[in-house]
C-alpha cells in the first residue's frame, strides 16, 4: 500500500494516499481497534450539514472568503450525497467527545475541498481547523450533529413506519367491529368483545406513542450548536449562531434553533433520553402487539388460533408444512434491543461531569439504532403480517359458544353467586351454560336466550331486570 505523511502537532503520521483523511484520524484509527461498529452514517450527514451552514455563515459574517466557503459547501454535498463514506473509518469506541470523528470530518472536508479549489483554478487551500472548524468546537459540534440525526431520524423513519402501522390497523379495526369474540384476561377466558374492540387497542397505543414520540422529538430540536469548548462561545461571534442554524433548518427541512442555555447542552443530553423513552414505549407496545397476534393466531389446530397470517416461509427445517409467526419473533427481537439500548442512553447521559459529557459516540449510536430498527419493524411487520390478517371466525364462534364467561351478564338478573352456580355446574358435568341455567332452576331457556347475547355484551347498555 502507498503512503502519504501528514502532521499535526504531535507529530508525523503516514496515511494511506488513497485516503482524504490525515494525520489525526489515523491516529485514531490505529488507537482505537475497538469492536466493528463504525460511526453511524446519520451523524456524518449531520456533520456534513452543519459544516456546510457554518462555512456560509462564517462568509456573511465576513470571516470565510467566498472560494473556501464554497469548497467545505462542495465537499460536505459530496458526504451527503453518499460518495464519501469510505474516508469515514472510525469506530463509535473512542474519546467520549467524538472529537476524532470530528477530526475525520473536518479533515475529509479540508482534503476534498483542496482537491476542488485545485481544479477551480483557486490558489486558496482549507485547513482543517482553522477554516473548516472556524468557531466551532467538538463539544458543540457533536451533540448538534447528534440531534440533526436524531430528529431526522424521528421524522423521516419512524413517523412514517408508524402511519403506515396506524392505518392498517384502523382498517381492521373498522371491518372486524361487529365480529363478537371472547375476550381474555390472565390467560383465562374473559367477557366478549369484538375483534375490531381488539384491534382498536393496539391503534390506540399507536396514536399515543407517537404523541408522546412527537413531544419529546421537539425538545431536540435545540442544538448547542456554536457554544465551542464550555458553552461560552469562545472564538465564535454573536450572530453566528443563529445564522447557521437557520442554515441547518433550511437544508434540513427541520425546525431547529440555538440552545437557550449552552453550558446545559453541552453537558445534558436529558432530551435524548426523554425522546429514547418514548421510543422504548414504542418498543413496549410493539412487543405486546406483536405477542397478542401469535398467541391468536397460536396452532393452527392445537392453539387458539382465531385469526391467521401470512405464511411467509417455512417455518422447520424438520417439519413438514409448519409455518411459524415469524415478523413477530423478529419484531419482539427488535423491542428487547430497544429497551436494551434505552438503559445504555440513559447511563450514557448521566456521565456529564462538569462542562462536557463523554459518551457522546455510544448515546448517539444506541439512539439512531432504536430508531432504525423500529422503523425497519414496523415497515416490515405491517406489510408481512398484519396486511395479511384475518379472522377465523368457525373457531371464534366455536370458542366463544363454549364461553363460561357469558354468565356474568347475568349477575344483574340472577345474583353473583347463582351466577356463579351456573358457572361451576357447567364447567363440572361439561353443561353448555343454558344447560344448566336450566338444571339448577335458576333461568328457563327462553330468558337465557333473551339475556345472554353476546353482541349486547360489547358496549354498555341499560337491561331491564327479567326476574
Amino acid at each position: 500500500m502507498d503512503y502519504r505523511v501528514e502532521q499535526d502537532t504531535l507529530g508525523e503520521m503516514k496515511v494511506p494516499v488513497d485516503k482524504l483523511w490525515a494525520a489525526q484520524t489515523q491516529r485514531s484509527k490505529e488507537n482505537f481497534k475497538i469492536g466493528i461498529e463504525e460511526m453511524p452514517e446519520e451523524v456524518l450527514k449531520g456533520f456534513a450539514v452543519l459544516k456546510k451552514s457554518a462555512a456560509l455563515a462564517n462568509q456573511e459574517l465576513g470571516h470565510l472568503n467566498a472560494d473556501k466557503a464554497e469548497a467545505i459547501v462542495q465537499a460536505s454535498n459530496e458526504i451527503l450525497d453518499g460518495k464519501l463514506y469510505e474516508h469515514f473509518p472510525l469506530k463509535v469506541w473512542q474519546t467520549g467527545s467524538g472529537t476524532q470523528s470530528h477530526m475525520n470530518i473536518n479533515e475529509v472536508i479540508a482534503n476534498r475541498g483542496n482537491q476542488w479549489l485545485g481544479k477551480s483554478g483557486s490558489e486558496e487551500r482549507l485547513h482543517p481547523n482553522d477554516d473548516v472548524n472556524l468557531s466551532q468546537s467538538s463539544n458543540c459540534n457533536f451533540p448538534t450533529a447528534m440531534y440533526i440525526a436524531g430528529v431526522t431520524a424521528i421524522e423521516d423513519q419512524v413517523f412514517p413506519a408508524l402511519t403506515a402501522m396506524k392505518e392498517t390497523l384502523l382498517k381492521k379495526s373498522e371491518e372486524y367491529q361487529d365480529l363478537v369474540k371472547v375476550g381474555r384476561t390472565h390467560l383465562q377466558d374473559a367477557v366478549p368483545l369484538t375483534l375490531g374492540q381488539e384491534i382498536s387497542a393496539w391503534h390506540r397505543m399507536m396514536e399515543k406513542t407517537e404523541d408522546m414520540i412527537q413531544e419529546s422529538n421537539v425538545k431536540m430540536e435545540e442544538l448547542a450548536f456554536a457554544g465551542t469548548a464550555v458553552g461560552t462561545g469562545l472564538n465564535t461571534y454573536k450572530a453566528f449562531p443563529e445564522i447557521a442554524v437557520k442554515k441547518i433548518s433550511s437544508f434540513t427541512g427541520k425546525r431547529f434553533v440555538p440552545a437557550s442555555n449552552k453550558f446545559h447542552a453541552l453537558t445534558s443530553y436529558d432530551e435524548v433520553v426523554y425522546c429514547h423513552g418514548a421510543l422504548k414505549a414504542l418498543a413496549s407496545d410493539l412487543m405486546k402487539l406483536a405477542n397478542d397476534i401469535r398467541w391468536l393466531a397460536s396452532g393452527p389446530r392445537s392453539g387458539i388460533g382465531e385469526i391467521t397470517i401470512t405464511a411467509n416461509e417455512p417455518g422447520s427445517s424438520m417439519m413438514p408444512g409448519k409455518v411459524n409467526p415469524t415478523q413477530c419473533e423478529a419484531l419482539t427481537m427488535v423491542a428487547t434491543q430497544v429497551i436494551g439500548n434505552d438503559v445504555t442512553v440513559g447511563l450514557a447521559a448521566s456521565q456529564g461531569n462538569f462542562q462536557v459529557n463523554v459518551f457522546k459516540p455510544v448515546i448517539a449510536y444506541n439512539f439512531l439504532q432504536s430508531a432504525r430498527l423500529l422503523a425497519d419493524g414496523m415497515i416490515s411487520f405491517n406489510k408481512n403480517c398484519l396486511k395479511g390478517l384475518k379472522p377465523n371466525e368457525e373457531v371464534i364462534k366455536k370458542n366463544l359458544d363454549q364461553s363460561l364467561m357469558l354468565v356474568t351478564v347475568l349477575n344483574p338478573h340472577i345474583g353473583y353467586e347463582n351466577a356463579a352456580k351456573i358457572a361451576k355446574t357447567a364447567h363440572d358435568q361439561g353443561l353448555t351454560l343454558k344447560e344448566a341455567a336450566v338444571q339448577t332452576g335458576l333461568l328457563t331457556e327462553e330468558v337465557f336466550d333473551e339475556i345472554v347475547n353476546p353482541i349486547n355484551m360489547t358496549h354498555p347498555k341499560s337491561l331491564e331486570r327479567t326476574l
